[in-house]
């Protein structure tokens, strides 16, 4: 039970773009294009579910630990540790995507090595921390995560192609009419609120 209401919660009642409001600018940078949504958020997904195993891993056996009975807190150390871990985990995505496929890899240009810096993967590592989950269910919370983050991605993908097909007035082309799209789209995901 506990990991369904992780998993519901975390790709429909939390979501991490449309409801904690973090990882805006790849969620508005990438969106553009169908297939390099689908590409950033394969990238998304991966990061934030190995980092939040390795997180967790570092925070319950590195950053809080006892020994001989006597408790250790060096948790003040979790974001400095927690970016590094992120900052690895997408050099070697930045190595295979040149490596197996250099057009996502051109597609995707200055977004890729912003997930580094992407507050909803490192986010994800933090909550994982703050609400002391097992290591599995961090790993749970970070793959849910990530696919609530790419669901939320390609859903507003899809509407913003689709929009450049529609007759929009002049002032909301552009910018104004992707965060109303986006706006819009938040509020039906509010509507799983009641779930967990």
């Amino acid at each position: 039970m506990k990991y369904l209401e992780l998993t519901i919660g975390a790709i429909l009642v939390y979501n991490f773009v449309l409801a904690r409001f973090l990882g805006i600018c790849p969620f508005l940078g990438v969106s553009k294009r169908l297939g390099t949504a689908m590409g950033m958020s394969g990238a998304v997904v991966f990061v934030m579910t190995i980092a939040s195993f390795i997180t967790s891993l570092i925070y319950r056996y590195l950053l809080k630990f006892e020994i001989d009975g006597t408790p250790y807190d060096l948790s003040f150390l979790q974001v400095l540790l927690f970016i590094l871990v992120i900052a690895g985990l997408v050099q070697l995505i930045e190595i295979m995507l040149q490596k197996l496929s250099p057009k996502l890899y051109q597609a995707l240009g200055i977004y890729l090595p912003l997930i580094t810096t992407n507050c909803a993967v490192l986010g994800a590592a933090t909550i994982n921390a703050d609400s002391n989950y097992t290591v599995p269910e961090a790993t749970v919370f970070g793959l849910c995560s990530g696919i609530g983050f790419a669901l939320a991605l390609l859903l507003f993908s899809s509407l913003r192609e689709r929009l450049d097909l529609a007759e929009v007035p002049k002032p909301f082309q552009g910018t104004p009419i992707a965060l109303i799209t986006a706006g819009i789209l938040a509020m039906a995901f509010v509507g799983f609120s009641g779930l967990c």
